[in-house]
């Protein structure tokens, strides 16, 4: 199996053994707090599970603006994003080297993760600009990404991390919510090599089915595994549990078994584009895989990125950055000269014409009016799901 990223083993921070959880648990009652931001909880949850290997907590300022600027920390390990708790306020924490971390996305906000306190640095701002316009190529507030960056404090709380649960995670989403370590450990039982993974936060029309199919025939790869995000996304994206029930009926009705496996894992989308697609290509060797499926505007949102921008950004790796190996995919659509779904750079003598195309826009309106968009663009089982959710009061 594919080594994870920068180890010969698979590091989780999550302390798996009851008596050395309930005695974390316990001497965190005595600890000064700091309640986290979610994207510092989601890092905590990456961070438990294994993804994040081999990092062993919270990056210092340094280490953020070293990832920020040239993709490696400073003792030159190959990253593309700064994993970071930020904080406003440091009031309660600032004299203090051992923390306890608490959950903002669980009521009550229990202990997540135990923390020895390394640094405590204010960051300018000047660096902040710095890792906003490196991470997400851009300083525009209207990007989601960069607004909610921008929002999560100018103090960076830095240090290693002892993970005592994975929070809402474990019990909301307590069949698909999945660790590094246990799909490594699935791929492993199923006897796979050679794995491909397929990032989503939305349900699989049929263009994406067909991406999955082509990808794995073409890479002649055991199994595919769909992996798809659980954690926040911006306002307007389709909810995880009906995501999660629309594509567990896609692969149980048109897969065979055993040939697919759908999970997911808890992280906040970032809309980050081609630096996030590298983040998505770390964990996923991590967990298992030995390529992941780039598509046209990877993990983008809005016009910010260009279509392949989260392909070509692969290209300008150093050698040995990354084991894993990307399937660069084109748009895919239904042809009706070929009567099958066709990435459109490999069909030539095709026109707009040829293609069945739907925008999101129409396709959500026909399914909030209860209306099954065309078979060329959604398996019925599929839209049946979605059409319940678009009419029901929760997408109101």
């Amino acid at each position: 199996m594919i080594n994870p990223h920068g180890s010969e083993t698979l590091k989780p921070l999550l302390v798996a053994k009851r008596v050395e959880q309930d005695a974390l648990t316990k001497e965190a009652e005595s600890l000064p707090s700091l309640l986290l931001n979610s994207a510092a909880a989601a890092n905590a949850v990456m961070l438990g599970g294994g993804y994040f290997t081999p990092l062993g907590g919270y990056m210092n300022l340094g280490d953020a603006l070293s990832v920020a600027e040239h993709m490696q920390t400073a003792d030159g390990l190959f990253w593309p994003v700064p994993i970071l708790n930020l904080t406003n306020d440091i009031a309660a924490i600032e004299d203090a080297t051992r923390i306890a971390l608490r959950d903002p996305n669980v009521a009550g906000h229990p202990v997540i993760a135990v923390m020895d306190v390394d640094n405590i640095e204010q960051i300018s701002e000047e660096q902040l600009e710095t890792m906003i316009s490196k991470t997400f190529g851009t300083l525009d507030d209207a990007h989601p990404g960069v607004k909610d960056f921008r929002s999560l404090g100018n103090y960076c709380v830095s240090g290693p991390i002892q993970v005592l649960n994975l929070s809402y995670f474990e019990t909301e989403f307590a069949g698909t919510f999945r660790t590094a370590v246990q799909i490594r450990k699935e791929i492993a039982g199923l006897g796979w090599n050679k794995v491909v993974a397929f990032q989503t936060r939305n349900p699989m029309h049929l263009a994406h089915e067909e991406l999955c199919r082509i990808a794995k025939e073409r890479l002649n790869a055991d199994g595919i595994v769909i992996h798809m995000l659980l954690g926040r996304l911006k306002a307007g994206d389709i909810p995880a549990d009906v995501r999660d029930a629309a594509i567990r009926k896609m692969v149980e009705v048109y897969f065979p078994p055993n040939t697919a496996m759908v999970n997911g894992y808890g992280f906040d989308m970032l809309y980050a584009g081609p630096r996030e697609a590298l983040l998505h290509a770390v964990f996923r060797q991590n967990m298992g895989a030995t390529h992941l499926i780039v598509g046209r505007d990877h993990a983008g949102v809005g016009d910010y990125y260009g279509p392949f921008d989260a392909q070509a950004i692969f290209e300008e790796l150093p050698e040995g950055a990354l084991e894993l190996e990307i399937f660069a995919a084109d748009h895919t659509a239904w042809s009706k000269k070929l009567n099958k779904v066709v990435m459109m750079r490999e069909a030539p003598d095709h026109q707009p014409e040829d293609y069945v195309i739907v925008s999101g826009t129409r396709v959500r309106e026909m399914l909030t009016q209860g209306i099954a968009p065309p078979p060329e663009i959604s398996r019925r089982e599929v839209a049946e799901i979605l059409m319940e959710y678009y009419q029901s009061d929760a997408a109101a």
